[in-house]
């Protein structure tokens, strides 16, 4: 489908409204490159603030490389799916053994962590390739102006809506239309309460002349998430503490942990309740977690993989949020 009076008052909007923000004023790609990934599960709000320490400790992506997987980790912390924290590391070390970074859409394609998505953010913004993104924004976007229901997150919408965007694109700016997209859907096409008064495409939006903004784009249904209780024991030992690092195939892989036990409540004599029911949100994972004190004079019986730190220490490590939020509760307790 062929539309250039779209794109034009589009990059009109972008020109005039666009978001001001800091990897924009450059085409470094190793800049873009961490914007994106960081971004990925993550609000702008939130997003700008890991950016700018992370190009503040590893300026260029040959300083990331060389960097630990417990140095990156640690400044991950916060920020969630820490899988993108392990494959940011990852894809440094790749492009440093490269010698730079790539600019085709394939070779960015085939970094750690570099989705479709990804790969045609970071190729028509550092590079100006002519590929078109699609993420939740560009899908509300295009499913309101064009009226289209085929559900989001299927097979088949991901094909139409690419196919569709791809059309759009104009050749001369591809990164702008790309980033433009984006920010008219976070901006003025919102998910509740769509500013369409003020709408540039108002006049040609097929979902505003059909009533239907409220009900675009259509949601494939989701399974329910699934619900896990974790028990935390924090084990204060004569000034240190045992922790242990997550394995491979579940939630944190490669974060440290308290002592901690799924679904049965652990049983140490002398075992203090901090807080019961802690919930954490994930994706696909609602957790229900209790805080426990344990105080002794003499190391318990741990199973394999515990190590004992001292607790001045443990901001070495890198944590998940609930055990930040255990932390927490341990400083109030010890305050009052």
């Amino acid at each position: 489908m062929q539309d250039p009076a779209f794109a034009r008052t589009l990059l009109d909007w972008y020109d005039k409204y666009g978001r001001d923000l800091p990897w924009r004023r450059t085409k470094d790609p190793y800049a873009i490159w961490l914007s994106e990934i960081i971004l990925q599960q993550t609000r702008i709000a939130q997003g700008l603030a890991y950016w700018q320490r992370f190009m503040e400790r590893f300026p260029d992506v040959e300083s990331l490389a060389a960097a630990s997987e417990d140095e990156v980790l640690r400044l991950w912390e916060g920020l969630g799916y820490y899988s993108r924290g392990r494959n940011l590391l990852a894809a440094a070390r790749q492009i440093a053994a490269r010698g730079s970074f790539p600019d085709s859409l394939a070779e960015i394609r085939a970094l750690k962590g570099v989705g479709d998505y990804t790969a045609a953010a970071i190729g028509s913004i550092a590079f100006g390739l002519p590929v078109a993104v699609v993420d939740g924004n560009v899908y509300r976007v295009l499913a309101r102006y064009y009226g289209l229901e085929t559900p989001v997150g299927t097979t088949a919408a991901k094909k139409e809506f690419t196919v569709l965007a791809q059309s759009l694109l104009p050749a001369e700016r591809p990164g702008d239309f790309n980033q433009a997209l984006m920010d008219f859907g976070a901006l003025q096409c919102t998910p509740a309460s769509p500013a369409c008064l003020t709408c540039p495409l108002a006049g040609n939006c097929e979902a505003l002349r059909s009533g239907r903004t409220n009900r675009l784009p259509v949601r494939s249904k989701t399974a329910p998430a699934r619900i896990r209780r974790f028990h935390y024991v924090y084990i204060r030992c004569q000034g240190e503490t045992a922790i242990r690092r997550r394995g491979p195939g579940d939630i944190w892989q490669g974060l440290w942990e308290p002592y901690q036990e799924e679904d049965s409540v652990p049983d140490f004599p002398g075992m203090e309740l901090l807080k019961k029911g802690v919930r954490h949100q994930l994706t696909h994972q609602t957790l229900l977690a209790d805080f426990h004190l344990l105080e002794c004079n003499a190391r318990p019986a741990l199973p394999e993989g515990y190590i004992w730190i001292p607790e001045d220490k443990l901001d070495q490590y890198a944590k998940p949020r609930l055990f930040e939020l255990l932390l927490k509760e341990l400083k109030t307790d010890t305050s009052t």
